[in-house]
């Protein structure tokens, strides 16, 4: 059984510890096979006490995964100050990369763990607010930067170059949390690989410079 909770801010830390105890549970065994017998056992609750938090096992996945949005959304918050079209653009993809490899488990939850499709209709998210939402602050950062003219003339769709770009950043991401130490890769250096990407992207994105 869980401590009587009486405040607030310990009624919070009890529903945190849930869901850090569901996050990895879900990650390693599998959204399906998780019950919430398993989570209770996970944190040395009962079965019925988890009840008090979360009504099924349905709503605890969603909460955990709409609270690791937000926090990745926070994370990339500060970069949309940033004047600079190309460089709020190039920070973005930076912070996005820092985030996923300082918070692997968050973001295998989202990313790398198959859950319930984000349905506005259930989430706590609210589309378009750029203190909940990373997508659409994807979203906003490639169009401007379209708007400025930083790409080819012939990349008229902003959503599909953004989509692409983050296609790119979640496959070195994904691949460093998941492959990191294996033994069978010869892993170039993170920082070069990282390197790598940007420049290639760039070069596929940007349009060319004349020079007089």
């Amino acid at each position: 059984m869980p401590p009587k909770v009486k405040t607030s801010a310990e009624k919070q830390a009890v529903r945190t510890a849930i869901m850090d105890a569901a996050r990895e549970l879900f990650i390693h065994q599998g959204v399906e096979a998780v019950t919430m017998r398993a989570v209770a056992q996970q944190v040395g609750y009962s079965a019925t006490s988890l009840y008090l938090y979360f009504s099924d096992k349905d709503q605890l996945l969603r909460a955990v995964v709409d609270a690791d949005v937000i926090k990745l959304a926070q994370s990339l918050k500060s970069t949309l100050s940033i004047s600079d079209p190309l460089q709020r653009f190039l920070q973005f993809g930076q912070h996005y990369v820092q985030f996923a490899l300082t918070n692997p488990n968050h973001y295998r939850m989202m990313f790398m763990t198959q859950h319930l499709p984000c349905d506005p209709a259930f989430s706590s998210i609210e589309q378009n607010n750029h203190e909940q939402d990373a997508y659409s602050q994807l979203i906003d950062v490639v169009t401007s930067a379209w708007h400025a003219g930083v790409f080819k003339p012939t990349l008229t769709d902003p959503v599909l170059i953004a989509q692409t770009v983050w296609a790119a950043m979640h496959g070195l991401c994904a691949l460093q949390i998941n492959l990191a130490d294996d033994a069978w890769i010869n892993w170039r250096p993170l920082e070069a690989r990282m390197q790598a990407m940007v420049s290639m992207c760039m070069h596929g994105l940007m349009k060319e410079t004349t020079h007089e």
